[in-house]
């Protein structure tokens, strides 16, 4: 059930730098840009940008591009949750449930899987168990780094691209 504390709407143009800003004062880099070019990959169909807001102040935000960059989802059709993030200052208030509840939903409408990915290092701790937690299970293809699977033998360098991907049935 959704708080009434938490809205969950989509992007618009007033947003980014109030995005930014938000990120900055916390120490990530989340540059208005990069929500400018959400907005216009939105605009034309290939991305949806769902934003939420507590106690009608900037929280986080989610993206599903429709045409995953991920190999195995772009060849089945399977679209993508993408870039979930949510500020530290309200993060355990449900708010990642919210905006997962809400991507989930408008992919229901149109696909019956939905695909995601996290990155392995321990920043991403909270969002392993969120996924797990919400029914999504690895796709059995192994770990990836920028777009390639690993296999046993290669060497990688531990950073955000090395990653896990999971599907679920909607």
């Amino acid at each position: 059930m959704k708080k009434p504390s938490i809205s969950v709407r989509q992007l618009a143009k007033n947003d980014f730098e109030i995005i930014e800003k938000a990120f900055m004062d916390q120490g990530w880099h989340k540059p208005a840009s990069q929500f400018e070019q959400y907005a216009e990959e939105q605009d034309k169909g290939e991305r949806v940008i769902l934003v939420a807001e507590y106690l009608n102040k900037f929280a986080g935000y989610v993206t599903i591009k429709w045409k995953s960059t991920y190999p195995p989802f772009l060849e089945e059709g399977i679209p993508e949750i993408v870039d979930l993030n949510v500020l530290i200052c309200y993060q355990n208030n449900g708010i990642a449930t919210e905006l997962m509840n809400e991507a989930e939903r408008i992919v229901a409408d149109t696909h019956p899987i939905i695909g995601i990915g996290f990155g392995l290092i321990k920043d991403y701790g909270a969002a392993q168990r969120l996924y797990i937690r919400r029914g999504y299970l690895p796709d059995g293809r192994g770990i990836y780094q920028n777009r390639r699977q690993l296999n046993r033998g290669d060497q990688v360098y531990v950073n955000d691209d090395l990653a896990l991907y999971l599907t679920k049935s909607l």
